[in-house]
Order: C-alpha cells, then structure tokens, then sequence
C-alpha cells in the first residue's frame, strides 16, 4: 500500500487556535511515516473566485498562492480541512479555497476532478456551542465536496472551545481525536 499523505489546511484566522490544537493532536496519532503538510490558509491568501467558464474566458494555470495550493492539494493522498466553525460553516479563508475548486476544475492540464478521486477528504473543527448540530452546514458542506469529486468522506472532528486552548478541556474530543484518523 502507498504511504499517506496528509495535507492539514487550516482555516483560522488567528494561529494556534482550538480547531488547529485539535486537528494536531489528532496528526499526532498518525503512523510515524505519514507524510504531514501543514499550510495556514492566512499566510497563502487567495484572491476572491472569479468564475471564467464562459467562452470568451478561460480558466489560466493556477500561480502564486493558488498554485502552490493546487500542487499540495493534488499531491496530498488526504486533505484535511481544519476550520473554525464561523456563522454555522467554514471560514471566509476556507470557503475562497473551496471556491477555488471551481477553477482548478477548468484549469489547463490540472484533471483536478479525475486527481482528486479516490483521495479522502477530512473536517476538524472547534465551536463555541454545546449543541454538535450547529455543525451540520460545515459538515455537509465538505461531505458533498468530497461526494461531487468521488472523494472518500472521512467525517468531522468536532471539538468545543472559544477561548484558545479551551479545547483542551473538551475530554470526548481528546478521546476521538485519538482515533479519528484510524
């Protein structure tokens, strides 16, 4: 079996928070040989999407930014998004990566829908609420994703935290984060 790659995508907007403490204790449990790629969504900004898929425009190859996510989401064998839940969904920061999905399926020479089948498609994410439902937008959000691009669906790492380092305290997310990956 090929060895795993993982690329943790994270969403926040500020570092070290609960959603990335919890998406690294999870990493920890991963096979010592497992690839890990860690890129901050905040330090590779993207631009707003700009739908080109009419005629008279095209999609170009994806530079700067855009490229390197590009490159590191198709050499990745999982992707893990590790997102904050902001307003019951995933980050602005997040939700312009996803969008970018958009063009790279247009991309020239990328076959960014036929490279990411087959690859498994991860959620971590820490909310302020005591009720998981309120993640429901964010989860389905990235299961359909992975569902369109014939993507396997890893599932959700919910974890409960406002303050940095309140996750922590979350004990249940402490015990599936031990396993999630598994």
């Amino acid at each position: 079996m090929a060895a795993r790659s993982f690329l943790f995508l994270l969403g926040s907007s500020r570092p070290d928070g609960n959603t990335e403490t919890l998406a690294r204790i999870a990493a920890e449990q991963l096979p010592p040989d497992t690839e890990q790629r860690w890129l901050s969504l905040r330090e590779l900004p993207l631009p707003d999407f700009e739908d080109l898929r009419h005629p008279e425009r095209r999609h170009i190859p994806p530079s700067g930014h855009s490229g390197t996510l590009l490159r590191a989401t198709l050499d990745a064998t999982d992707v893990v998004i590790a997102s904050p839940l902001y307003w019951y969904s995933v980050s602005s920061s997040t939700k312009r990566y996803l969008d970018h999905w958009s063009g790279w399926l247009e991309a020239p020479g990328a076959d960014f829908k036929g490279r990411m089948a087959g690859k498994t498609l991860w959620g971590v994410t820490a909310l302020a609420d005591t009720d998981s439902a309120v993640a429901e937008p964010l989860a389905g959000t990235l299961r359909i994703s992975a569902e369109y691009l014939a993507m396997r669906w890893g599932g959700v790492l919910l974890g409960n935290g406002s303050k940095p380092g309140d996750v922590l305290s979350d004990a249940g997310a402490m015990a599936r984060a031990k396993v999630f990956f598994s």
